[in-house]
């Protein structure tokens, strides 16, 4: 064996963080999930829009008679009736939703309106308090109550219960949800009106005028209302007392007795559990990517718990009470660190108390990157907000109630990660049974759910992008059925273009009906247009109909024509799903073939030869001399009106190159770049043309068009966050990125300084010599646009062909049998072989050239106990022909005292000489050892064709 030479960095720095989230995986699975009831299976949760294109909604709260009042950010309250399916603005607010930056320029902020909620005796009452910013000189939020008469809300009926004084020169981090207990107390979260744009870590500076960088002045002071979940108790006049167990009694000097619990950053979605009244809330946390020495810790989110009063620590203590130093902002000197069980709050803007009392843990806290202690929070951006709590006992008329299984469980949701969790808490605020909450339903940023009086979850949905109006904001209802399910309809047709006659046998082959039920099979053909109808046999408006699952039909006709098939169960219900058919036009043939050498892999500065062919029924055939016919020969289709591009992309998007087949994307031309930007939060916080709450990329990009530095800075500033460039906007830390990938998206983004000119087609027939920088795998994708036939339009076939980079990682295989297990971090899928006899399958490799192969493979025996093994190289199955194999990959022992956990896990590369093979198969790398009983074997990193 030999030192790594080939392995990119970025393989071998992330081995030691993913197997300690594997540990942390295996010891959280370990734990038994028990509960009331059957688990639901997934499918028998619905998710039903009822609204959408909404304007920043933030909270909703849900009627007794089932209308939804939801609020949105400039000012709008709207009003969803369940019997129109109509949503309606009731009324508009005048409210302030922007701030003054350092250059005194106005930008959008976080105030608005904020929060709705109803009153416990709305059906009597109807009353609705809502929290705002007014519009005014004066900056402050209010909390509000009126009166709700019909659809109408009673804006003379306006009451203003409390007061937050605000700054509004530098801000954000507003709170705003509204909440209840069983007591009629009123819960209130505001958040610390402290800007974070000073610092990724504590915003605790003190220097004269920095006020809006000191959350001291907020969240740690006892005499202020911001930072805060506040607890009073309205009266009927419109005014409110001081409900017994608040943090400080009413009267001590330097507090405000409204204060519940204390501490915080942006607890911006609160819930309130009426049997136990536990409190719950997400906390927006800080920015900083990294631990700094004697500054502070990585930043983290919270959910958490109060069963009583108290103070959760910020601005001292971020999670489970990790502690910030004491930073001197004059002199950038650190002092000591606070101390979460005495934290003193000596801030010259501090109000209130000194001492404090003593800092609670939070629940959970996680960072942007994958955590160890709670791994089920995977990675990527943070945004925590807790959600209702379920108990079929308040359900047991509902027209939908959700099942036993959920009894008493409480949801928490993420903003920003798109991801639902149910958790148990016990009476003692204990947390156990945490799982995924439907982890396969697609989410826009939920921002706000709440149970409806028929038992369905209603969410409210942001949408894509800050401070803009998104197209997929919406107002969403989850229902449950837990009785008889609707066929879940699957359909195709054997082709759905080509010339007349065309003969189409359609098909029903995966539809399922989870329950089990018979099925009846309907198909209707339609006419779209006004000639004769589908076959000539009936009038024109009526369908034809054919019966069962798998019929076939001949159109005759040229026409546009629409497929519906409808699927019945025996107690009823259907499902339904609809194919388009055109006839009368032959989409063209496209082929896209590598002439000569590998075509599974492409080698960085070899040449390869490639060849494009084109034939349509009625355009004719590509011409190989590029002349334009004329006379009464032949048609020919001109080698300018076929379109070839080249590009790179990385392994996770081209991995399946049969489902690229005949899609050609825009995505393709743009690499790697992109790809990784899709994957990525970017686009919540930026948009390609207009500014959000960062900049847009174009205007990024122009900025730094001629820096050639700026790659390299831009890539850093992504991975550890930063601000100060464009104003008050900062980047948020994704240190679950690694270098390179932060590197590709950074390309991506400068390549808009300009408006992107469209490549030149390359030639049908020619050589393309790949790049020796490229990583990824190389796409080729060739297109052609018929004329259209019959009056049809006119169709594109695309052709797309990858070729592999000869560097794979093991994880991104086929297939792998049981005994390995796969974990990812950030980008990088990690493999770790449990046994002996164990394999990674790749589908349908092409061998010709390749005579050796080069696995990188750590061993790491103090950590894991591997025992190290050998690697086999089979074809076309996991006892198939034996190529070859490496010699024995030993455990790398501890070299010395204190050595390293990274050197005990750096890869080095075993070698298997193969015996030459040609053409395509499917390979097999198997595990070996004997010996190696139940102990794990190693983790293989990547594998290197080499010819």
């Amino acid at each position: 064996m030999t030192t790594p030479r080939s392995i990119p960095r970025r393989w071998y720095q992330t081995l030691v963080p993913v197997l300690g989230v594997a540990i942390g995986l295996w010891s959280y699975s370990a734990r038994p999930l028990t509960g009331p009831g059957d688990k639901p299976e997934e499918n028998r949760f619905t998710k039903v829009v009822l609204a959408q294109k909404l304007n920043e909604p933030l909270e909703m709260t849900i009627l007794p008679d089932e209308r939804v009042l939801l609020i949105e950010r400039h000012g709008a309250v709207r009003l969803y009736s369940p019997t129109t399916r109509q949503l309606k603005t009731i009324t508009t607010l005048p409210v302030s939703t922007k701030y003054k930056d350092k250059e005194g320029n106005e930008t959008e902020a976080e105030d608005g309106l904020l929060g709705v909620n109803i009153d416990p005796n709305f059906a009597q009452n109807h009353w609705v308090y809502l929290y705002y910013s007014p519009e005014g000189a004066e900056p402050k939020n209010i909390l509000t109550r009126y009166e709700m008469r019909g659809d109408e809300l009673i804006l003379s009926s306006k009451k203003v219960l409390l007061e937050v004084a605000t700054q509004r020169e530098q801000c954000c981090h507003t709170g705003g949800s509204i909440d209840w207990d069983r007591a009629g107390n009123l819960y209130l979260s505001t958040g610390d009106n402290t800007s974070p744009r000073a610092t990724l870590y504590a915003p605790i500076d003190e220097r004269e005028g920095r006020s809006p960088f000191d959350a001291q002045k907020s969240s740690g002071n006892t005499n202020d209302l911001r930072g805060k979940i506040l607890r009073i108790h309205p009266e009927a006049d419109g005014s409110y007392t001081i409900p017994q167990g608040n943090l400080f009694p009413k009267g001590t000097p330097k507090i405000r007795p409204e204060i519940y619990t204390m501490g915080h950053r942006n607890p911006y979605r609160i819930a309130v559990d009426k049997h136990t009244g536990h409190l719950y809330w997400g906390d927006v946390g800080p920015d900083a990517g990294v631990d700094s020495v004697n500054v502070g810790p990585t930043a983290e989110d919270e959910y958490n718990v109060a069963l009583k009063a108290g103070n959760f620590g910020w601005p001292y203590f971020v999670g489970d009470n990790k502690a910030y130093y004491d930073v001197d902002f004059v002199t950038n000197i650190s002092g000591s660190q606070f101390d979460p069980s005495h934290p003193v709050n000596e801030s010259p803007n501090n109000t209130g108390l000194r001492e404090l009392p003593p800092a609670q843990p939070a629940l959970i806290s996680y960072p942007a990157a994958e955590s160890r202690k709670f791994p089920f929070m995977g990675s990527g951006g943070r945004s925590a907000m807790a959600g209702p709590t379920y108990y079929a006992a308040d359900f047991r008329e509902a027209a939908r109630p959700f099942p036993d299984y959920y009894d008493g469980k409480v949801f928490f949701y993420e903003w920003m990660r798109d991801m639902m969790l149910s958790v148990s808490i016990s009476e003692k605020g204990e947390m156990s049974n945490v799982e995924r909450f439907l982890p396969t339903m697609a989410l826009s940023h939920p921002i706000d759910m709440a149970f409806g009086p028929n038992g369905d979850l209603y969410v409210l949905e942001y949408g894509t992008g800050w401070f803009v109006q998104n197209d997929d904001a919406r107002l969403v209802r989850i229902e449950f059925n837990g009785g008889n399910r609707k066929p879940a309809v699957q359909l195709a047709a054997s082709q759905t273009a080509g010339a007349v006659p065309l003969n189409v046998a359609f098909s029903a082959e995966g539809t399922k009906d989870f329950d089990g039920d018979a099925l009846t099979y309907q198909w209707k053909i339609y006419t779209r247009r006004s000639a004769a109808s589908a076959g000539g046999s009936k009038a024109d408006g009526q369908p034809t109909v054919l019966d069962g699952p798998n019929p076939s039909f001949t159109f005759h006709k040229p026409g546009q024509y629409r497929a519906i098939l409808t699927v019945t169960d025996d107690k009823g219900l259907s499902g339904s799903g609809e194919l388009a058919i055109v006839a009368g036009n032959q989409p063209p043939v496209v082929t896209l073939t590598v002439t000569k050498g590998n075509k599974s892999f492409y080698f960085p500065g070899e040449p390869i030869a490639y060849q494009v062919g084109v034939f349509d029924k009625e355009d004719g055939s590509l011409s190989t001399s590029g002349a334009t016919p004329t006379g009464s020969g032949p048609r020919k289709i001109l080698p300018q009106q076929v379109l070839i591009r080249s590009t790179y992309q990385d392994e996770a998007s081209t991995s399946a190159p049969d489902q690229l087949g005949h899609k050609f994307s825009e995505a393709a031309y743009l690499g790697a770049g992109k790809t990784l930007m899709d994957k990525s939060d970017c686009k919540s916080c930026h948009f390609i043309d207009k500014k959000s709450v960062g900049p847009a990329f174009i205007d990024v990009a122009k900025r730094y068009k001629d820096d050639a530095g700026a790659e390299a800075r831009l890539s850093n500033k992504i991975i550890k966050g930063g601000g100060g460039v464009w104003g008050d906007a900062i980047m948020t830390a994704h240190p679950q990125l690694d270098a390179s990938d932060a590197q590709e998206i950074v390309k991506y983004i400068l390549t808009m300084s300009d408006k992107p000119a469209v490549a030149a087609s390359l030639p049908t027939k020619g050589t393309l010599t790949p790049d020796r920088t490229q990583k990824g795998n190389l796409v080729l994708q060739a297109s052609y646009k018929d004329k259209g036939a019959n009056g049809l339009p006119a169709q594109t076939v695309e052709q797309t062909l990858v070729l592999r980079h000869p560097l794979l990682s093991l994880a991104s295989g086929n297939k792998q049998s049981k005994g390995i297990m796969t974990f990812k971090m950030g980008q990088t899928p990690i493999l770790i072989v449990q046994a002996s006899d164990t394999y990674v399958q790749f589908n349908q490799l092409d061998l010709t050239g390749i005579n050796a192969l080069e696995f990188a493979v750590a061993v790491p025996k103090a950590q894991l106990s591997a025992v190290g093994g050998r690697i086999e190289v089979r074809t076309d199955s996991p006892t198939g022909q034996l190529l070859g194999q490496t010699t024995e990959i030993v455990p790398v022992e501890a070299t010395k005292k204190g050595q390293s956990v990274a050197d005990l896990f750096k890869p080095t590369i075993a070698k298997a000489t193969i015996t030459p093979v040609s053409g395509v198969h499917d390979l097999y790398f198997v595990f070996k050892n004997e010996k190696a009983g139940k102990a794990p074997l190693f983790v293989p990193v990547t594998v290197q064709f080499i010819h």
